[in-house]
């Protein structure tokens, strides 16, 4: 019993200096931070909160059973038989860009939006495992980037949707704040960003339904149902978001994480209609369908949202659920016929023109 809980213990301690003082943990909040994000109607006794009383807060042994089905169940066709390959982009293409708005996607959730005369990167997640620690996970699907990032031109502006570790990169950070002119993420995430290293006047925090103008375009943090946090003992402590980039010209929607709900509505009544709407499609379970939307209802918020077309999103970039890994785009598609609204699905480095309506995209990831 004693050598137990000396275990226990020694455990308990290397996970707390772990936590403390490993870098990619980031930053919290001050005392004073914590009354102004009280103001805010998702901040309630102590924490962010969703509309709904979603998700369940998990006790530490149903948290330990969730991670050890995860780390020993055999999901068949979990990734790719091969490194997904990206289609490369020469860094002076993108450097001089004075096109029409296009995006590329890094895979997941990553891009970099071209528009208006701005780079603007969207949640760039350019690490290769979504952990704290590279032993803490498995590897990305694909190896290679559409452009090494240390290629990359200056960035106007990055755009981040909430702080988990496969959306908010401590790596990725480094490698690009001094080369990023201004950073808007939802309330308390620029915690982490001054943790790292990135100066608070280039930091813009925003609340739901809030809006600031970038130049010609228009950035309006919205809702999102989904949840936060690092580590163990820091869970709701920012806030989650999705977003809407409007130029003269076009309208963006980009869903971040989220299960479904009343507020794709809402969004869709207020901003839209999307020229694209970016909706996350993957890593789903029964077992969370209040934080990640399953396949079929990616499609049904397409339609809430007005939206022209839309392209799934959260797949194709790592493995953290129990599906296998081309299960979102077969189902989404299948729904979205149903549906009679439009599926773009590129490959990643592949340029997607936003308001383009007559590309057509093989189902490259069959067979793989």
């Amino acid at each position: 019993m004693i050598s137990t809980l000396l275990i226990i213990g020694v455990l308990i301690i290397a996970y707390l200096a772990f936590t403390n003082f490993y870098p990619s943990f980031g930053g919290n909040a001050t005392k004073e931070q914590l009354l102004t994000y009280e103001q805010s109607d998702q901040f309630r006794d102590g924490k962010f909160r969703n509309t709904k009383s979603v998700p369940k807060e998990l006790s530490f042994t149903e948290t330990l059973n969730l991670a050890y089905k995860f780390f020993t169940t055999d999901v068949p066709n979990g990734r790719p038989k091969e490194d997904l390959k990206a289609q490369q982009i020469d860094s002076t293409s993108i450097a001089n860009y004075k096109g029409k708005a296009r995006m590329i996607w890094f895979g997941h959730s990553s891009f970099l939006l071209q528009i208006d005369g701005k780079n603007i990167l969207i949640d760039p997640m350019f690490g290769q495992v979504a952990a704290p620690h590279p032993l803490l996970g498995s590897n990305r699907f694909n190896k290679e980037f559409p452009i090494e990032i240390d290629k990359l031109p200056q960035i106007d502006a990055v755009i981040y949707s909430h702080d988990h570790y496969d959306h908010l990169d401590y790596e990725s950070v480094l490698k690009i704040k001094n080369k990023t002119n201004h950073f808007y993420t939802p309330l308390g995430l620029g915690n982490h960003l001054e943790a790292w290293g990135v100066p608070n006047s280039k930091i813009t925090e925003m609340d739901w339904w809030q809006e600031k103008q970038f130049g010609n375009l228009k950035l309006a943090c919205t809702p999102a149902q989904h949840f936060s946090g690092r580590s163990l003992n820091n869970s709701q402590s920012t806030l989650w978001s999705s977003w809407v980039i409007t130029s003269e010209n076009e309208n963006i929607y980009f869903s971040g994480d989220s299960g479904y709900g009343i507020h794709f509505k809402e969004i869709g009544e207020k901003y839209g209609p999307f020229d694209l709407a970016l909706l996350e499609c993957g890593q789903y379970n029964k077992m969370w369908p209040d934080i990640h939307m399953m396949p079929e209802e990616t499609a049904k918020a397409g339609i809430d949202l007005r939206a022209n077309k839309i392209m799934p999103i959260h797949w194709a970039g790592f493995k953290l659920a129990l599906h296998e890994w081309t299960d979102p785009i077969v189902r989404v598609k299948a729904k979205a016929d149903e549906l009679n609204i439009k599926v773009i699905t590129p490959q990643i480095g592949q340029e997607i023109l936003v308001k383009d309506s007559t590309a057509t995209y093989p189902d490259w990831w069959k067979n793989l």
